[in-house]
């Protein structure tokens, strides 16, 4: 279904279109923009497995299950 999706002339016809519409001076900071929201989406799902891996259950003197956070 999406074979051949990203060929090389693909790639040349959305630049073309991506410097049509916004410019050559601002194409570097859309770049720039898409890369940190990249960068802040990688970290967050990282921070969130961390988190996740870290709460523990601890059993307290009763036996019960107790969540720690």
């Amino acid at each position: 279904m999406f074979e051949g999706l990203f060929q090389p002339m693909h790639l040349l016809v959305i630049f073309a279109i991506a410097l049509f519409v916004f410019g050559p001076k601002k194409l570097p900071e859309l770049g720039k923009g898409i890369g940190e929201g990249i960068k802040a989406l990688k970290e967050g799902l990282r921070d969130e497995s961390k988190t996740a891996a870290t709460t523990a259950s601890v059993s307290d003197k009763t036996g019960e299950q107790v969540t720690k956070s």
